[in-house]
């Protein structure tokens, strides 16, 4: 059934592209004529809802925030969050494994994969790739999102925006080929019904999966369904529902070898979990979105919203860690030879089901002179975790420059009795004020109240322990405008994050710690010029409780750890032919506090001390409608554990892009080829101390063409 849907969906984008095309041969016989397609600057999204209570102008919201819309996602042919993050500077990879999660870090903290990843406002998990055709764009909350959405991780949060029916019919197909033979579909269609109060959006995709990862193969389907209804015209009530399937071989990270180097002469297309009984990770996830608005008065909005999530998981692994063929073995590491042993890792029957509500009320009104924006507003949110204990047994070795086979799994190896680990609630009361004291002057003041409540089970003493805490989050931020097309704003806010999981193969596994509380002190600047030139810069520090993994083997909390930091982007028009977007970061960590002189003092694990990107394209003016793009990305070395004994180096990776637009009857039709990793550079892209210590290596140079049709 899976197969049959899969390749259901390729073909119906197949069929709405060129049976549309066909069919304008047909009625228009005339020789083809080329026209340019308009295109955008990268970052051309001006809004964003994940910096307050709703929609509001990026220039005036006094946070770092970038926006990917849908037409740069199409544009520079961005199918993953993970191709669309690595145009900004403050998010890297974080045990972002190939046919596993998804998974960043921003400012240099690793994202909660549980609450740092929102749907439209709602946490989602972020425990599989997130599907991003019925997607409208990507938001990026850089630092403390304490007032806005409660629990999330100090590094930010990233939002999806979900798509909405279109006013106007909307037809498009695209068709792509990539890496070592993947290919994908995706239609979207749009528009209202004869009745125009009731409008649509359906969106579906599917790709069988060859990524650069040998063997590490698989497949996914994905549909989706919008739907808006102008109830009356104060009143619109809107539905969204979508559901994913994806099934593929993961692909583990490398160790040290002998627990001190990093491997030389491996390739970043080979695949540690080839073995003849490995089998692919399979998720299933969807959701169902309601939100309600009615217009109290002309300056006031009533909103009720509210998202429920599924997520199952079955995960399988021939899980590469330590070596025990060399003396007394390395835990973790490999073999000076290169062995590594090999253990059957399942765990089937994950599942994840969060859902929460929110209301509130927006509304301005003037005290004398002053100018208020208010919102107050309640949310109420829940998350249940199952999942059963693991199998991690060890079946053989391998070696990483010549991989052998370990003996079959045996049949009796099952995950044992899933049931309720883990339960959390979360209650809020939340209000803002945007009070416009001048011309020139505004104050931005929050406060959110958070009850959360946590119940998990404890295999020790075969029940469970429950845990109360309430916190007050405040947020307050000024803004100054010393000209129209200015802003400076200074700000300081609390955030609220869960405690660390501990890693698998520590003393407390799966133990998560108590929840804490993190703080930021902002100062920013924004420019919208008028020579459509884009600026924004921010100088923050933000502090936290450092957990990790210490000598006895205990994932704990102990002393802090501090980022202090700059981000500087920037976009625009060199000419009108010539459009370009940098961004950079710098960034200080330090863990300090803990006693101990093998960590206090040293950098915080898998962060650059400065990263930049850069894209510029440009619009061939003798070719009318073709474009051609570049990229570049930089990112200085990075320590690999918590004693900072190892680094790994840092590294460029450059990229090339093509369009050419061309109308074909009366079809829109725009061609595009991209390549990444132009020189084949070999670089680790993302260290971690998890799980005993991993390192991934960046994707080598891979290759792509894709047709879309607008029709």
């Amino acid at each position: 059934m899976n197969r049959q849907l899969k390749y259901s969906i390729l073909a119906c984008a197949l069929m709405q592209a060129y049976a549309h095309v066909a069919y304008a041969q047909v009625q228009d016989t005339r020789p083809v004529a080329e026209v340019v397609v308009t295109g955008n600057r990268f970052i051309a999204v001006d809004r964003a809802s994940v910096g307050g209570f709703g929609e509001a102008s990026l220039f005036d919201t006094p946070a770092s925030i970038t926006a990917i819309g849908r037409t740069q996602m199409q544009d520079l042919s961005i199918r993953s969050t993970t191709e669309a993050m690595r145009f900004d500077a403050s998010v890297a990879d974080a045990y972002n494994a190939v046919g596993y999660a998804e998974q960043f870090s921003i400012r240099g903290f690793a994202l909660d994969n549980n609450y740092s990843y929102r749907k439209d406002g709602f946490a989602i998990p972020g425990d599989t790739q997130i599907p991003l055709e019925n997607k409208e764009r990507i938001e990026v909350l850089k630092g403390l999102a304490g007032l806005t959405a409660g629990i999330a991780t100090p590094g930010g949060i990233v939002n999806y925006v979900t798509k909405r029916p279109t006013n106007a019919p909307l037809r498009s197909a695209t068709v792509e080929v990539s890496e070592r033979g993947t290919l994908y579909g995706t239609v979207d269609l749009g528009g209202r019904f004869e009745d125009r109060r009731f409008g649509y959006r359906i969106n579906a995709a599917a790709a069988d999966l060859h990524p650069y990862v040998r063997g590490a193969n698989g497949d996914r389907q994905f549909v989706s369904a919008a739907f808006d209804w102008q109830i009356t015209p104060d009143a619109l009530l809107q539905l969204d529902m979508d559901y994913q399937r994806k099934a593929q071989i993961t692909a583990p990270g490398f160790q040290l070898i002998q627990g001190t180097t990093l491997p030389t002469g491996v390739s970043a297309r080979m695949l540690l979990n080839d073995q003849p009984w490995t089998r692919p990770v399979t998720t299933k996830d969807s959701n169902v979105g309601l939100r309600f608005e009615y217009k109290l008065a002309p300056d006031w909005l009533a909103t009720v919203s509210g998202n429920k999530h599924w997520f199952k998981r079955d995960d399988f692994t021939a899980f590469p860690y330590g070596c025990s063929n060399e003396g007394a073995g390395y835990y973790p590491g490999y073999c000076a030879n290169g062995d590594y042993d090999v253990y059957d890792y399942q765990s089937t029957g994950e599942r994840k089901s969060p859902w929460g509500v929110q209301a509130q009320v927006q509304g301005k009104f003037a005290t004398g002179a002053i100018r208020h924006a208010l919102t107050v507003g309640a949310s109420y949110a829940e998350r249940h975790d199952s999942f059963g204990d693991y199998v991690y047994d060890y079946v053989g070795y391998s070696n990483i420059w010549n991989p052998l086979v370990t003996p079959h799994v045996a049949a009796d190896r099952v995950t044992g009795p899933v049931f309720e680990r883990r339960s959390d609630d979360e209650r809020a009361l939340f209000a803002q004020d945007i009070v416009s004291l001048t011309d020139q002057w505004t104050l931005h003041a929050g406060l959110r109240r958070v009850e959360i409540k946590r119940s998990e089970y404890v295999p020790d003493i075969n029940g469970y322990v429950h845990g109360n805490d309430s916190f007050l989050l405040p947020s307050v931020a000024v803004v100054f405008s010393p000209a129209r097309d200015w802003n400076v704003y200074g700000a300081v806010s609390h955030g609220l994050q869960h405690g660390g999981i501990a890693p698998m193969q520590t003393t407390n596994e799966n133990a998560v710690l108590a929840p804490q509380r993190s703080r930021q002190v902002e100062i920013g600047a924004k420019a919208a010029l008028d020579n459509g030139i884009n600026l924004s810069a921010a100088l923050f520090q933000i502090r936290q409780g450092l957990e990790y993994t210490d000598a006895n083997n205990t994932f704990v909390r102990n002393g802090k750890e501090t980022h202090r930091g700059i981000e500087l982007t920037a976009q625009g028009k060199a000419t009108p032919a010539l459009d370009w977007s940098v961004s950079l970061m710098a960034l200080n960590t330090r863990q300090e506090g803990t006693g101990q002189a093998s960590v206090d003092g040293k950098r915080v694990t898998d962060v650059p001390a400065f990263k930049s990107t850069a894209w510029v394209q440009y619009a061939v003016a003798a070719i009318p409608g073709l474009k051609l793009d570049g990229t570049w990305q930089y990112s200085g070395k990075k320590a690999f554990d918590v004693e900072n004994t190892v680094f790994v180096p840092d590294y460029h990776v450059f990229g090339m892009g093509a369009s050419y637009g061309l109308k074909w009857g009366t079809t829109n039709v725009t061609m595009r080829a991209r390549v990444e990793n132009l020189f084949d550079k070999f670089y680790w892209r993302d260290v971690t101390p998890a799980l005993g210590g991993y390192l991934l290596p960046g994707a080598p140079r891979t290759f792509r063409a894709s047709a879309q049709f607008d029709f």
